[in-house]
């Protein structure tokens, strides 16, 4: 009998390390990371700048004198400091950075009105794009400018199986996939990294997208590069769904049944001995 319950006791064990082998290895991420062949992932970065977009330019250069007219109802001393919005309105400081200059909304028809020069379209242009147009027509008044251009409302959404639910504005608008899920703290343990849902909506048009973090082909996915507004929704596994249904006393019974079979099992120990 004792060695019944020693090698049942050995079997459980076997098969108690290779589940949490394999929990384990369902946790990590990108586990092909040395198989894949990393494409340029520069196509999928370039962001273009949309309607409603808040734009922070500053013409610098030698004599500030001479581009006072670029950079009209400025001084030196503004500050411009978009918030980072978390989850329950926690750490609402965190990240923050400030970014100097005059601020332009672009409108309906993708443009800004820039003092002296006038409307720039910035349609299908991300902000290299405007700041090189930007310097050639401000070349024309000015020598050498220098021009800083930078997206101040870059805002994701991340939702579901996270730590921190919530709204990030990202402060150099630029950001990944596994950027977001940083901010946001990092999946739970419920979460399903198989299958991370993007949704975006750029120019008005809707698109959406999955991603397996476990695959390190997401460095190649158009979504892994994030785009302003983009939403980043984590599913749960069936993991979730079962705990979800079960009694809130089911661990305590298990607990409780795990100790009257080991008790009774050395009880049965010492009769036989």
């Amino acid at each position: 009998m004792k060695s019944r319950i020693l090698g049942l006791f050995s079997i459980l064990l076997l098969v108690s390390c290779k589940v949490k082998d394999n929990a384990q290895n369902d946790l990590n991420y990108m586990q092909n990371i040395e198989q894949v062949a990393i494409e340029s992932s520069a196509k999928n970065s370039g962001n273009t700048i949309q309607t409603g977009d808040q734009l922070v330019v500053l013409i610098t250069a030698k004599d500030m004198d001479v581009v006072k007219p670029f950079n009209q109802s400025y001084s030196s001393s503004e500050i411009v400091q978009p918030n980072n919005v978390y989850a329950g309105g926690n750490m609402t400081n965190q990240g923050i950075s400030t970014v100097p200059g005059p601020t332009y909304i672009v409108d309906n028809n993708g443009n800004i009105d820039f003092p002296v020069i006038g409307a720039i379209n910035t349609i299908g242009k991300t902000l290299v794009d405007v700041k090189n147009e930007l310097r050639e027509k401000v070349s024309h008044y000015v020598i050498n400018p220098t021009v800083s251009i930078r997206l101040t409302n870059f805002k994701i959404t991340v939702l579901g199986e996270v730590n921190r639910q919530g709204d990030y504005v990202i402060t150099n608008g630029h950001a990944t996939i596994l950027n977001a899920l940083g901010l946001a703290g990092d999946l739970t343990g419920y979460g399903k990294r198989t299958d991370v849902l993007v949704i975006r909506t750029e120019n008005g048009t809707v698109t959406h997208g999955r991603i397996n973090l476990q695959d390190a082909n997401l460095i190649n996915s158009p979504y892994y590069n994030l785009k302003q507004g983009d939403a980043i929704i984590v599913q749960s596994t069936k993991a979730k769904e079962i705990v979800s249904r079960q009694n809130p006393n089911t661990g305590l019974y298990l607990t409780a049944i795990s100790i009257g079979v080991t008790a009774i099992a050395v009880v049965v120990g010492l009769f036989k001995k």
